[in-house]
């Protein structure tokens, strides 16, 4: 990371519209023209957040008001698949002069994800109120697990599972549920209420109430899907290869789902052919012995 002091002469160099000082020497910074916009970005070497710096009028543009300034951690590709849909309401800008060298940011083995949650918490909100974060994977990656201990360190954040949206016969064709019963309302600032599927019986049997939370978790194989992609704040990806991801459902479920897994592992071949979520996601997790590993995405979505 920057020192702070490096930080404050490169933030002060930026608003007089110059390069960065030499006391910012862990970094590599330049700015770059935009427009009437000029965009200084300082790179800590040993992060791989970008430290971006945007330069603009006063608080009212001919007001002769003085320059302001405004410096955010942010990842270098994150909100690249929201940037057509919304503009940024952090003072942030969105748009980035390079990827970064490393991939792993800071502090990169998050044993409690305490620097993940921090970095959601930062987040501008993406469904209304509501922060959506989505947690994709295989099946057998780890999502649920990797879910309810992110769910921990985000303060007790409700989880949604794609599983109780999903019947025998749609394994993946849920998505109208989530928009009606879930996406709907809490954009629109609204408790969420949806149905619960029974995967003994067969059928719905029970309602559950969804509060619009600062952060909701969408866990599950298919959560960072082309429609609901545009109402999440971030996408997270279980990195395991999916012969693995299977292998481990198939040994925790036991061979009396043999059955099951026979039909929803084509199906999910099928899903992830039609709708990939891997390219877009904005973190690869990494379940290691003690902890996680988190990545930041894959440097380019198609």
């Amino acid at each position: 990371m920057v020192p702070a002091a490096g930080l404050r002469e490169a933030s002060a160099a930026c608003a007089e519209g110059v390069a960065a000082p030499a006391a910012a020497a862990s970094a590599a910074a330049r700015t770059v023209r935009r427009g009437a916009e000029l965009v200084m970005v300082v790179v800590p070497q040993s992060d791989a957040y970008e430290w971006v710096r945007r330069v603009g009028p006063g608080p009212r543009a001919g007001t002769g008001g003085s320059a302001v300034a405004q410096l955010f951690p942010f990842p270098a590709r994150f909100g690249r698949h929201r940037e057509a849909r919304r503009p940024t309401n952090m003072g942030v800008d969105h748009w980035r002069a390079r990827e970064p060298g490393p991939r792993t940011y800071a502090g990169a083995m998050d044993r409690d994800l305490t620097s993940l949650a921090a970095r959601l918490r930062a987040l501008p909100p993406s469904c209304g109120p509501v922060r959506l974060i989505a947690v994709d994977g295989h099946a057998g990656s780890g999502k649920s697990t990797f879910a309810g201990r992110l769910a921990g360190a985000l303060g007790d954040a409700p989880v949604v599972h794609t599983d109780d949206l999903a019947t025998h016969d749609e394994l993946f064709a849920w998505s109208g549920r989530f928009a009606d019963q879930i996406l709907r309302p809490l954009s629109r600032g609204g408790t969420a209420r949806y149905g619960v599927y029974d995967w003994v019986r067969g059928e719905f049997t029970e309602e559950r109430a969804l509060a619009p939370a600062p952060l909701v978790l969408v866990e599950g194989v298919g959560a960072g899907r082309r429609a609901l992609r545009p109402y999440l704040a971030a996408l997270l990806w279980m990195e395991l290869a999916s012969e693995h991801s299977w292998a481990r459902g198939r040994l925790r479920d036991g061979p009396g789902l043999s059955t099951f897994w026979s039909g929803w592992i084509p199906a999910e071949r099928a899903h992830f052919a039609a709708d990939p979520s891997r390219p877009y996601a904005d973190f690869l997790v990494h379940q290691k012995q003690v902890g996680y590993e988190v990545l930041m995405g894959p440097p380019e979505a198609p």
